[in-house]
């Protein structure tokens, strides 16, 4: 793990690129500097992705986020049954770096919190759009979802931002 990371922290610096992450199964991915960003998902600026499938939204943060804050090591999510606000935390990730709060992309009913993250966070790090979602949604208002960037969006927006920094 430790080595992945001082890989993508060189890459991103260097500006270097690599090939999909094999274990993903996404139709179409695009890579960028080891971070993948996935089709089919919508992305907020602020880093979290959404999944909506029928009825229920899932949301955890992107490849991108979880690589910029390095070894997650614990994570505080809300309670099922309550209410997440576009914009608004919803959580925290906290990292060997960092701790980062979590902005809920859309608005809507936590109808189910990511309870393996409890034991193991590092989830996030190594299946960050798998089995290190972080919580479902059913959607209060699925148009907000239109706001939302689309996988290219998110790759440019990254790209900017990072070279910002």
């Amino acid at each position: 793990m430790a080595l992945r990371i001082w890989a993508s922290s060189t890459a991103n610096a260097l500006k270097i690129s690599s090939a999909s992450k094999p274990h993903l199964t996404s139709a179409f991915s695009l890579s960028r500097c080891f971070s993948t960003v996935l089709d089919g998902l919508k992305y907020a600026s602020s880093h979290e992705w959404v999944k909506h499938e029928g009825s229920v939204a899932t949301i955890g943060i992107s490849d991108h986020a979880q690589d910029h804050l390095g070894e997650v090591v614990f994570v505080d999510l809300p309670e099922p049954n309550g209410q997440a606000s576009k914009g608004s935390s919803f959580g925290a990730v906290e990292s060997v770096k960092a701790t980062s709060d979590i902005y809920s992309p859309i608005s809507g009913e936590i109808v189910e919190v990511n309870s393996k993250l409890t034991e193991t966070p590092g989830l996030i790090n190594t299946s960050p759009y798998e089995d290190g979602w972080l919580i479902k949604i059913k959607p209060s208002n699925p148009s907000e979802l239109d706001s939302l960037l689309d996988p290219k969006e998110y790759t440019k927006h990254c790209d900017e931002e990072d070279a910002s920094h």
